[in-house]
């Protein structure tokens, strides 16, 4: 892959040669290798959609994030028992949907082991869709977002082509390419019960000409060994999302190669990521870590090393809550409220992040587009 592997400031609909080049992914053989990326601006992309505003995992919410400007929405993709792949943040949905008031899917309700964990309640895999397009979303935390809440029982779970197919229309609309950006969500586990996630998404990104190497499309997941599997089936950029430091990938876990987090983020480890993929997705206190107050930290050298690796840096997640923000950028007492926003998204933009998860991205999108100005307008004052 070359530095013009990613448009990270497209104009216009899908090129007609990224439609010829994904017709021919099929026979040709894929070649990876870690690019230099030209960054035009950094990207903010719509955690979940703009779940800030609306349920997440909604048309309605990847409508709104793609209206208040965001570069890429983001499906967090599961399986139906018949094999589609659905938007939803977990395959467990009792949070998610109403399906706990629903006395038809009842004898459903069951207890599994989900990547070491043990969860009872209703799970995508033992739907079909035509029974999971009967549910309707509901606002997963409601006491922080009561006017998310507002919007229960209004929409439906969507399918990865109805995402698609919401985003090339707006990308029509708006004569600007939006872009997709899947994770695939517990893929050990998914192929444990006969229902992997690479193939499906694969099939569904060359259906709709979104698998080459200029496609408006990043795949990430929080697994490694699917991560190296889809390197070999598609030309897309990858993205290898970093958790809790502490925390390991479950498929080192199941494969009894228990390397945590923190572990993957060394410069060397990093440089072996970039075999396979072509960005790192690190939960951002991988980038300006909190003080023991709360407070924000020094930045660490986790940018600069995975620059140096050749590999992008999209940090997760920016939320405009006070809960969520550092201690020195609240305002006020209501941890429901928003606090200073901009001033944290700006932090994290100077230390060198290529993109973001933002809940809003309306908010998201302000802070970037004043930060790029600011920069823009320096760089011609000292020139």
């Amino acid at each position: 892959m070359t530095a013009a592997s990613v448009m990270v400031a497209l104009v216009g609909a899908v090129p007609s040669a990224v439609l010829a080049e994904a017709a021919q992914a099929e026979t040709r053989p894929v070649v990876r290798k870690a690019p230099r990326w030209t960054v035009v601006q950094p990207l903010v992309i719509a955690h979940r959609g703009a779940s800030g505003y609306r349920p997440e995992h909604t048309l309605a919410a990847y409508r709104l994030a793609i209206q208040m400007g965001a570069d890429y929405v983001e499906p967090d993709l599961v399986s139906t028992k018949d094999g589609f792949l659905v938007a939803r943040h977990e395959n467990e949905i009792s949070g998610t949907t109403d399906v706990a008031s629903r006395p038809e899917f009842a004898a459903l309700r069951t207890m599994k082991v989900i990547d070491g964990v043990a969860l009872t309640g209703w799970f995508t895999e033992d739907f079909t869709l035509a029974q999971l397009k009967t549910l309707r979303a509901v606002e997963r935390i409601p006491l922080l977002r009561p006017g998310n809440a507002a919007y229960d029982g209004q929409f439906e779970v969507p399918t990865l082509q109805e995402v698609i197919d919401l985003v090339r229309f707006e990308s029509r609309r708006t004569k600007r390419t939006i872009g997709i950006y899947p994770e695939t969500k517990h893929p050990t586990y998914f192929d444990s019960v006969g229902l992997s996630l690479e193939e499906p998404l694969v099939r569904t990104l060359r259906r709709n000409g979104l698998a080459g190497r200029h496609a408006p499309v990043f795949v990430q997941s929080f697994e490694t060994t699917n991560l190296r599997e889809l390197s070999r089936m598609i030309q897309v950029p990858l993205v290898q999302l970093l958790g809790q430091p502490m925390q390991v990938p479950y498929d080192l876990v199941a494969a009894g190669m228990p390397r945590t987090y923190s572990q993957l983020a060394t410069p060397v480890d990093l440089a072996e990521i970039a075999t396979y993929a072509d960005g790192v997705g690190p939960e951002k206190s991988y980038v300006l870590p909190r003080n023991p107050d709360g407070s924000l930290g020094e930045p660490t050298s986790f940018v600069d090393d995975a620059h140096e690796a050749d590999l992008l840096v999209h940090a997760y997640t920016f939320r405009a809550e006070n809960v969520f923000l550092p201690t020195d950028y609240r305002i006020g007492t209501d941890l429901t409220a928003c606090g200073d926003y901009a001033g944290e998204v700006t932090a994290y933009l100077e230390s060198g992040l290529d993109g973001l998860f933002a809940d809003h991205p309306d908010l998201a999108v302000a802070a970037r587009d004043a930060f790029v100005a600011a920069t823009e307008s320096g760089e011609r004052a000292a020139s």
